[in-house]
């Protein structure tokens, strides 16, 4: 049995050098797969989301968008769960890659949906931001704030405000497992510089400050799958031999990428005060 489990995953990861991270309307489907015991992937080849499993059930990170906005329930189905399994539903921030799905997810499964209070404005069209979408059609539902958590039987996912890409970007930290380890991992809910002015890069530099002084992180869950290189190491994964570490785990590549996520953002502060005439 274990065997044909590894045969599958290598016709699996077969694909992967197709699903590049191009434009959200050039994604294609990729067929959801295990990461952790706890932790699956359902997302397509630009953006990530998530299932993260629990003895109360089912939370999805992010929820998709336009075609695939029904995909991650069925890809749910596929690994073998059930509509209603799906309790919460979180959304990273409110750009529609994340969150146009999440309103659809809701009414098929009755799940909860949480974000951040700024970022519920923008999902809800009250405020105009780039990137949104009036495809969301979601009610507004549970407002997470700094220093929340969700406890979910087994599970405590500890939520934390980092904004910058957004004005109020949902990270988050929870346990995985494998056999009898567990780990740390770490989602950073919006890392993309695309976005403009002084105030919002310096949000921005705080959040990764910030997050670069948390302990213990061990796992990079990247909200696309290019930064955590989620492809790269799936392959790896189905590849692995008894005995090997677990290629997601990788504390010292996570610091790595905050660094560049750092120098990346001190570059386009230099460029924002320069653009608005600011001399320091």
């Amino acid at each position: 049995m274990k065997k044909l489990r590894l045969i599958a995953a290598l016709v699996l990861v077969a694909g992967y050098a197709q699903a590049q991270y191009g434009a959200a309307d050039s994604a294609v489907i990729v067929r959801p797969f295990k990461i952790f015991d706890n932790l699956y992937y359902v997302g397509n080849s630009f953006v990530s989301a998530y299932l993260l499993r629990t003895d109360k059930g089912l939370v999805l990170i992010d929820a998709l968008y336009g075609k695939d906005t029904a995909y991650t329930p069925a890809a749910a189905r596929q690994l073998g769960f059930r509509d209603k399994d799906i309790r919460y539903i979180l959304c990273t921030h409110g750009h529609y890659d994340h969150c146009e799905g999440a309103g659809f997810v809701q009414r098929m499964t009755g799940a909860r949906i949480g974000m951040t209070a700024p970022d519920w404005d923008m999902a809800e069209g009250k405020i105009k931001a780039p990137y949104t979408s009036v495809n969301n059609k979601l009610t507004r539902d549970r407002v997470i704030r700094d220093g929340d958590s969700l406890q979910m039987g087994n599970t405590t996912i500890y939520f934390f405000e980092t904004p910058g890409h957004t004005p109020g970007v949902l990270s988050m930290r929870f346990p995985v497992r494998d056999g009898n380890k567990t780990y740390t991992a770490f989602m950073f809910g919006g890392v993309g510089l695309n976005f403009d002015g002084v105030e919002r890069t310096e949000m921005y530099l705080r959040s990764v400050d910030r997050i670069q002084k948390m302990a213990g992180i061990e796992v990079n869950i990247s909200n696309h799958p290019g930064p955590g290189k989620i492809f790269e190491r799936a392959r790896q994964l189905a590849n692995r031999k008894p005995g090997d570490p677990h290629p997601f785990v990788d504390a010292a590549a996570f610091q790595s990428w905050l660094n560049e996520l750092k120098q990346g953002a001190e570059q386009k502060l230099a460029e924002e005060k320069k653009k608005a005439g600011s001399p320091h």
